[in-house]
């Protein structure tokens, strides 16, 4: 496929490829700019009733405009298969980054803010990505962009007896074609089969953020059906007992995004990225940890008394140097002129 053209773009080199398609670097030839072809799977096309609703979110997300949102520019379909043609970006994915280790909170903090403002101008139109896990972020030089939002993602089914007892024999999750990258960032009602919504999203966010500070998944298991347990019934450990110099209003923050009810989440992106915002503010101030903050709060108090103690010598001695001084008696000698001398008697009679 590659340097073959379909339509007026030229098939340059091969990006990447996993359940979701196949995605091509490409030029367009009339704008002369590099393009993103992504080829979908055959099951996009599979019923009329999928066709139509790919097409449907597919003019909503074109529609959208936003720093943090991946471009679409166009839909096409070659041979019976579907492509879009997205904006090309230069950068690697988030789940590339945390292959190298975890990220510092600033980071982690100001990739969360991109990624809840970018939800929360495609939930406004109305649009919900169902998928958002560190594959489908981008870092680029000018921030976080989201891909694949909303398409072609098909609606989850709820897990049942059979099929958990199916997961539980299926290979670990590294395993070639494992679901890897989904279920770990899934929250209750999707891997139940029930309605998702912005919530849904606000809980994956929760998910990646956890990540991204660790370094280790919220939820993770050595098979699928361990996976959907852990995000059904536990609590992920909490971050500082990880990284000891989580700030703890971001602790609070994650663990409400991670609400098993979505009525326990915060309920919009939009208060998501204001709460964010505030921790970001908060600066150095909200990364101390407690512990920490308590001992510069022994010290202040150990501190004060001695710089009274201080203060108070130096007030002592200024006044004993600058006090003011009894003056010494002045004495003077009188001699008679010359050629004479004073009566004492005399003297004291006229006195």
């Amino acid at each position: 496929m590659i340097d073959s053209s379909i339509s007026h773009y030229r098939i340059i080199s091969k990006l990447g490829g996993g359940g979701m398609g196949v995605v091509y670097k490409a030029e367009d030839i009339r704008l002369h700019r590099f393009v993103a072809l992504k080829f979908l799977p055959e099951s996009v096309a599979g019923d009329a009733p999928s066709r139509a609703r790919f097409e449907r979110e597919a003019r909503t997300i074109s529609s959208l405009s936003h720093p943090n949102i991946c471009t679409l520019y166009d839909i096409g379909q070659q041979d019976g298969s579907d492509y879009l043609v997205m904006e090309f970006l230069e950068g690697g994915t988030l789940a590339d980054e945390l292959a190298r280790g975890r990220l510092s909170v600033p980071q982690a903090l100001r990739i969360a803010r991109e990624i809840a403002s970018a939800l929360d101008r495609a939930h406004r139109a109305g649009v919900v990505h169902r998928d958002l896990k560190p594959g489908n972020i981008m870092l680029t030089k000018t921030g976080a962009k989201l891909l694949d939002f909303g398409l072609a993602k098909p609606a989850a089914t709820a897990i049942t007896d059979n099929a958990l007892t199916a997961l539980t024999q299926s290979r670990p999750l590294t395993a070639e074609g494992a679901i890897v990258g989904t279920f770990q960032y899934m929250a209750p009602e999707q891997v139940e089969g029930r309605e998702a919504d912005a919530r849904t999203d606000i809980f994956a966010v929760g998910a990646v953020l956890y990540e991204m500070i660790p370094g280790q998944r919220a939820f993770d298991g050595r098979t699928q059906a361990s996976v959907i347990a852990s995000v059904l019934a536990s609590e992920p450990k909490p971050m500082n007992t990880l990284q000891p110099l989580v700030p703890p209003a971001l602790e609070r923050l994650v663990r409400a995004c991670l609400g098993k009810d979505p009525d326990e989440r915060w309920q919009t992106a939009h208060d998501l990225k204001l709460q964010i915002d505030a921790i970001e503010e908060l600066g150095s101030q909200a990364g101390v940890p407690a512990p920490v903050r308590e001992r510069r709060n022994y010290r202040r108090t150990l501190l004060w008394p001695l710089a009274a103690v201080v203060f108070l010598a130096c007030a002592v001695a200024g006044w004993v140097w600058h006090r003011p001084q009894t003056p010494s008696p002045l004495r003077a000698v009188l001699l008679p002129p010359n050629g004479s001398s004073f009566d004492a008697q005399q003297f004291c009679r006229l006195a």
